[in-house]
């Protein structure tokens, strides 16, 4: 269906509301690309599993599904054999461990899998691996820093390290503590410079404290001193520290080579995840907006029963019947400004659209909807100073498009059909639009201010008069919509 079509009836803060469901980005990204389908087979199919996934919300609340991230980068770098950091590696076991609870929560003994066979095909084909998920969250912490189970030989590793550092410290508290060395001190502390521990001291008894000069100060004042006594254990904790790193890189290594033979069994988790997140983001948003799953039929009606548009807030949206393509063709909503037509215009289409793309929607479950081929919407003002295009001629360019390129599968809506010229032409010019459409067995909703409109349709078949009632003692509308009941002025 074409995009700015869409955009008109608000297609488009529907799905960044339906994506604010999500868990994942990946299912984000899904939701915010989401187009109506037109096929009938797959509209089924996903209304199918929206609703099976509101049951299964119903049944045993939301399921646990993690945030996975984007793992392009690292499935790249395991096809290639390479070595994953510690951060994709817990990645890795997150999307795993998040398989594991998807999968225990599903298989329960309240649920009967064959009650949800769409959902049954996402969760039975979850890959789940208990043992490398228990490695990895054993060996990396949730801040992605090799732990000291990773091995043995890293554990006695930083054990040394911790007797050197505190061996070291020793000696040098020692040094500064000394009444003989205070005076050369310009602080008593212990720091690192250069990987090396060392002792301030001040510049002029440099020749005092017998050792290596790593740093001064800005001010010259103060220089850093490793002492001799302390030179080979911080040699030996170097060094120590480099067994550490090569350690860390063969742990490193071996934890991704864990992941090398279920790459595509990754993959497809991913893949897994993000559906059954869109599935849920569905179902999540139906709960919120009352939303039921309309029927589909293939006779080419439209049935809205209770309808409410979803972007008003339910406590102030007036719902509507409306129906078209049984008894009549072409329905012709009159009634005055801001009485509702546009809204009640809008709220069919956008319906439509949410049904077609697996949506609950905002109605009755006796509501009925047609799989159209393409929706198309003249609504709002489309005038360019740019362009140099009048209203008039701006709606014109939109109806051109819609008479070329709808077809009898087509649905039609058009505010205020040919308003922004002459009355008479306009309405002369209205009349022939909706005959052509007619003619073209095309389902039509389009709005007026036209009388003439309004009597034509009342003398010619496969076309209904309706209107937006207005409370004549109150002096206001009522937002109601009143199907075969034509404006009286």
């Amino acid at each position: 269906m074409t995009q700015k079509y869409l955009e008109k009836l608000e297609y488009n803060i529907i799905l960044k509301t339906l994506s604010t469901y999500c868990t994942t980005d990946l299912a984000k990204n899904l939701c915010l690309t989401l187009l109506p389908s037109t096929d009938t087979r797959t509209v089924k199919k996903l209304l199918s599993e929206t609703e099976e996934g509101v049951n299964l919300i119903y049944r045993c609340n939301t399921p646990p599904i993690s945030d996975i991230g984007d793992i392009s980068d690292t499935i790249a770098i395991l096809k290639t054999y390479g070595i994953l950091s510690a951060q994709k590696l817990f990645q890795l076991a997150n999307i795993l461990d998040t398989c594991k609870n998807l999968k225990a929560y599903f298989y329960v003994d309240h649920i009967n899998p064959m009650d949800f066979p769409i959902l049954e095909s996402y969760f039975s084909k979850l890959y789940t691996n208990q043992s490398i998920t228990e490695k990895i969250f054993k060996s990396i912490s949730n801040d992605f820093l090799i732990t000291d189970e990773a091995s043995n030989t890293l554990k006695n590793i930083r054990k040394n390290i911790l007797n050197t550092i505190q061996e070291i410290k020793d000696k040098l508290n020692t040094i500064i503590h000394s009444s003989t060395n205070s005076k050369y001190l310009q602080d008593n502390v212990v720091t690192i410079r250069n990987d090396r521990y060392v002792i301030p001291v001040k510049e002029e008894y440099r020749s005092q404290i017998k050792g290596f000069v790593h740093d001064m100060s800005s001010s010259g004042a103060t220089v850093f001193i490793e002492p001799i006594s302390v030179f080979e254990l911080n040699n030996k904790l170097n060094n120590l520290k480099i067994e550490e790193h090569i350690e860390i890189e063969k742990i490193l290594e071996n934890l991704s080579k864990l992941f090398y033979p279920y790459v595509d069994e990754l993959i497809s988790d991913i893949d897994l995840i993000k559906n059954l997140d869109f599935i849920f983001a569905k179902a999540k948003y139906s709960k919120a907006i009352n939303g039921s799953t309309p029927k589909i039929n293939t006779e080419k009606f439209i049935t809205l029963n209770n309808a409410w548009h979803p972007l008003i807030a339910k406590e102030k949206a007036v719902p509507i019947n409306i129906s078209l393509g049984k008894d009549y063709k072409i329905l012709v909503i009159t009634g005055p400004n801001t009485g509702g037509k546009t809204v009640a215009l809008k709220t069919v289409g956008l319906l439509i659209c949410m049904a077609c793309s697996g949506l609950n929607i905002p109605a009755d479950n006796t509501s009925s909807i047609f799989v159209f081929d393409n929706i198309f919407a003249d609504i709002g003002d489309n005038q360019s100073i740019l362009n140099s295009l009048s209203t008039f001629s701006s709606h014109m360019l939109n109806i051109i498009d819609i008479i070329k390129n709808s077809t009898k599968n087509s649905l039609v809506l058009v505010d205020e059909l040919c308003s922004g010229t002459d009355p008479v032409e306009g309405a002369a010019l209205a009349t022939s639009i909706l005959d052509y459409l007619n003619t073209m067995d095309t389902l039509t909703v389009a709005t007026t201010h036209y009388q003439e409109l309004k009597k034509y349709a009342l003398i010619n078949k496969n076309f209904e008069n309706a209107s937006v009632e207005f409370d004549l003692n109150t002096l206001s509308p009522t937002y109601k919509l009143l199907i075969g009941v034509p404006r009286k002025k």
